[in-house]
C-alpha cells in the first residue's frame, strides 16, 4: 500500500507547537496519526523566526528558549511514531461522500484521512517590512529574524517595535550585546507588564515616542539610524551595529479560505468541542476563533486534547470524549 492511498485516523496541518501536541495526544488516544507541516522544519514560527527567544508562558516552565521547546514537542510527539510530512504545503480538501477527507499537496501528492485538526497557527507569515525615505533591501545587518543570538555579542544593536517579541529581545541582548536601544512609536509598550519592568530595570536605552526616519551606511551595511519624534521636529542620530525590526508580521490563510470552512477575518470559527462547520474537521491554536479567545502558546496547548478526543469520540461514538488521565496511562510509555 503506498503513503497515498493510507488512510489515517487523524492529520494534523501545521507542524507549531499547537500542532506537535495535538499530533503526541492524538497518540495517546491510540490513532494512526499524521503530521504535516508547510516548513522544512517542524516548530513553526518558533523555529523560523525566533528560536533563541525565551519563552514564559508555558506551565512547568519558569522560562525556556523556543528552539528547547519546540525540541521537547519533538521528541513528546515522536513516541506513538507518527507520519510526519515536511515541505508540503496542502492547496486543497475534498471530503468524499463516504466522510473520507483527501487532503492535496501543492506538489499534487495525496493524503487521505478520516478526520483533520487544523493548527497552522496564523497561515502564511511574513515580517512586515522596514519603510524609511530608502530602499534598505541591501542591507545585511537588518534583521527580521534571529537565529543566533551570539552575532551580536558586544555590538551596538537597535530593535524597532513594541510589542511581545521587540521588549523579548530588548531584554534577552542586553546582557549579551555591547549596548541595547529599544524605539517604539508610543509612551507605552504592548508587551507584557513583567517583561516591561525588567527592561526598564536592565540597560536598555527606551526612545519613545520615535520612529525610524532614514538611514545611512556604506555599502552593505547600516551604520547610522536617524529616528523622528511622532509629534514634532526633533530628530537624533544613533551609531549602530546592528538593527531588529520587530513589526509583526502579515499573516494569510491562502488556500485554506477556499475550502469552505467559516471563517472570520483570519481565522476558522470553532465551538467548544474545537468543531468547524465542516463534519470530522478540527481546529486549534492561533488560527481557531471563539468568543473569549487568547492567543498564547499555553491556550493552543490546552485546544489541542479537546480537539483531539472529540475526533476520537467522532470516528468512535463509543469511545470516551472525557478519557482517563495521562497519568493513569503510564503503561503507555512501558518501553
Amino acid at each position: 500500500m503506498t503513503e497515498e492511498q493510507e488512510l489515517f485516523d487523524i492529520t494534523i496541518i501545521g507542524g507549531g507547537p499547537t500542532g506537535l501536541f495535538t499530533t503526541f495526544y492524538a497518540g495517546m488516544r491510540q490513532m494512526k496519526v499524521k503530521i504535516i507541516e508547510s516548513l522544512p522544519q517542524l516548530g513553526g514560527q518558533l523555529s523560523t523566526l525566533y528560536p533563541e527567544k525565551e519563552i514564559f508562558d508555558v506551565a512547568g516552565f519558569p522560562k525556556i528558549k523556543a528552539k528547547d521547546l519546540v525540541k521537547n514537542l519533538t521528541v513528546q510527539a515522536e513516541q506513538f511514531h507518527p507520519d510526519v510530512v515536511l515541505d508540503e504545503a496542502i492547496s486543497s480538501m475534498v471530503r468524499r461522500e463516504d466522510g473520507v477527507i483527501e487532503l492535496i499537496g501543492a506538489s499534487g501528492r495525496a493524503h487521505r484521512t478520516k478526520t483533520i485538526v487544523i493548527t497552522a497557527g496564523v497561515g502564511a507569515f511574513a515580517p512586515r517590512p522596514l519603510k524609511v525615505d530608502q530602499s534598505v533591501e541591501k542591507f545585511t545587518n537588518i534583521h527580521y529574524y534571529v537565529q543566533d543570538v551570539t552575532i551580536f555579542k558586544k555590538r551596538r544593536v537597535v530593535i524597532l517595535g513594541g510589542g511581545d517579541s521587540a521588549v523579548d529581545w530588548a531584554n534577552t541582548l542586553a546582557p549579551i550585546a555591547k549596548s541595547v536601544t529599544i524605539i517604539h512609536r508610543r509612551d507605552q509598550f504592548r508587551a507584557h507588564e513583567t517583561s516591561v519592568e525588567a527592561m526598564k530595570k536592565a540597560s536598555v536605552q527606551i526612545k519613545t515616542p520615535f520612529i525610524a526616519k532614514s538611514v545611512s551606511g556604506s555599502q552593505d551595511r547600516i551604520d547610522q539610524l536617524t529616528i523622528q519624534m511622532v509629534k514634532g521636529e526633533t530628530e537624533e542620530t544613533l551609531p549602530l551595529d546592528d538593527l531588529i525590526v520587530n513589526y509583526g508580521f502579515v499573516s494569510a490563510l491562502g488556500p485554506i479560505k477556499d475550502w469552505g470552512l467559516e471563517l472570520e477575518k483570519n481565522s476558522i470559527l470553532v465551538n467548544s468541542k474545537m468543531e468547524t462547520n465542516i463534519p470530522g474537521v478540527y481546529a486549534a491554536g492561533d488560527i481557531a476563533a471563539y468568543p473569549g479567545k487568547i492567543k498564547l502558546i499555553a491556550t493552543g496547548l490546552g485546544e489541542a486534547p479537546t480537539a483531539v478526543n472529540n475526533a476520537k469520540h467522532y470516528l468512535d461514538p463509543k469511545s470516551r470524549a472525557q478519557p482517563v488521565h495521562s497519568s493513569s496511562a503510564g503503561e503507555l510509555f512501558a518501553k
